[in-house]
């Protein structure tokens, strides 16, 4: 997918614009099950041509303020990142030297900007914004972010500028995708090395040395795979948490090509809201996921330590009760074999197809062992289900009250599933219909 970011100074409107093209002015803010974390970021699929929108904080050039540092900061790896910018400025407050460092800023990144003139309201605002041709830019986009004017477009534009890529095609059927997410420098490089016995990849401690995904193709019992190992963050040492978010950004792109997942995370550190995060995206995106513990050799151990760690990993990554998890060292190779076996198991799990005489039986099953509750006075009952899809695998059930399904039931049905299917190491989509097909 192709990541488009909004950049300008601070009080241009780009977080409205950020709303206008998502469609929504629902808050930034999203919860995902098990984690909380602020996004200022979505991937955007209202327009035919999938692309990854990014809301910057404002952009000063020469301030010294803290706070305007670090969001200068977060500006310059978004603009990094993104394939297509939009540069917002503002047509009440006119032109400013500030918008003037931005933009050479921007040409010196050559990639593809489009001129937002933002806050054009009325005659007045479109008569001065012709003065921000100054910038550069060949053409000027008069919108209002606010009230969608000129947003056609300003989108028509953006969808063209997006780069044709390989990357939205149709994936092949006999080839798995493994995308090898984590944290910097928690051995992502130096695991596949190890996995595919060569040094195909750069491994360095310095955190951020892989600068771009890359893509190594193998075969594991005679099957044809692909290992994709993302970017992490490109700095030394510690960085801003509000930085830290938009290493996210590649593994967006890797999980939106990968069959299976694997998270990384540092067996010295144990897990971070970070971690939470990339696997949150997995589950979102349906994808599945293995937990790959390594650096364990670096850990002081008894009879009890795995078992413990094990335990605080279930404990915090909750919301994957389903997702194995495999203990390893990069550097030694110790247990690194069992991920490809682990690989093997989750693949098949993720392209399971069940007869509808079998799934109905489950149904039927779980249905007398424990009743759907009463709705409105009268109890939900379920007609039949069958299996829409694989990777993951999706159902439907059909009832007579579709939205009367608490959380807590549609959990019920999927554990029966897994309790009769397996499924392990994947998600499971489940669907409820009134018979006459609404949701």
């Amino acid at each position: 997918m192709s990541v488009v970011a909004i950049v300008g100074r601070p009080n241009v409107g780009k977080s409205t614009l950020f709303n206008r093209i998502l469609g929504t002015r629902r808050a930034i803010v999203e919860d995902f099950p098990g984690v909380t974390r602020d996004r200022n970021y979505a991937r955007i699929t209202r327009y035919g041509t999938p692309f990854v929108l990014i809301d910057t904080g404002g952009f000063e050039p020469a301030s010294e303020d803290r706070l305007l540092a670090q969001m200068r900061e977060q500006s310059r790896l978004a603009i990094e990142e993104a394939d297509v910018i939009l540069f917002v400025v503002d047509a009440r407050q006119g032109l400013t030297p500030s918008d003037e460092d931005v933009a050479a800023m921007l040409r010196r990144s050559e990639k593809p900007v489009l001129y937002v003139v933002n806050k054009v309201d009325g005659f007045s605002q479109e008569a001065a914004a012709g003065e921000f041709f100054a910038l550069g830019g060949d053409r000027l986009f008069s919108v209002s972010a606010e009230h969608g004017r000129g947003m056609d477009d300003l989108i028509e534009a953006l969808l063209e500028a997006l780069p044709a890529s390989a990357k939205n095609d149709a994936l092949a059927e006999d080839e798995t995708r493994l995308a090898v997410i984590g944290r910097p420098n928690v051995g992502k490089s130096s695991l596949i090395n190890r996995m595919i016995g060569a040094e195909r990849l750069v491994a360095n401690p310095t955190a951020g040395t892989t600068r771009d995904s890359i893509d190594t193709p193998f075969a594991y019992n005679k099957k044809r795979y692909v290992l994709i190992d993302t970017a992490g963050i490109r700095r030394k040492g510690r960085v801003q948490e509000k930085l830290e978010k938009y290493s996210v950004i590649q593994s967006l792109k890797a999980m939106e090509r990968a069959h299976v997942v694997l998270v990384v995370l540092d067996a010295e550190e144990g897990v971070t809201d970070q971690d939470l995060t990339v696997a949150g995206y997995a589950l979102e995106r349906g994808r599945a996921v293995i937990l790959v513990v390594n650096k364990w050799d670096l850990v002081e151990k008894d009879q009890g330590t795995m078992k413990k760690f094990t335990e605080n990993v279930r404990r915090a990554f909750k919301f994957l009760p389903f997702a194995p998890i495999v203990f390893v060292s990069a550097l030694s190779g110790q247990r690194v074999s069992k991920i490809m076996g682990e690989v093997e198991r989750v693949s098949v799990e993720f392209n399971r197809q069940v007869p509808t005489s079998a799934l109905n039986k489950v149904l039927e099953e779980a249905v007398i062992s424990h009743a759907p509750p009463m709705v409105q006075g009268k109890r939900l009952k379920f007609y039949y289900m069958t299996q829409t899809g694989v990777r993951p695998p999706s159902f439907v059930v059909f009832g007579n009250h579709a939205a009367g399904i608490h959380f807590s039931y549609e959990r019920y049905l999927s554990n029966k599933l897994r309790e009769a299917f397996g499924f392990n190491g994947c998600p499971i989509r489940l669907t409820f219909r009134n018979r006459g097909g609404r949701e």
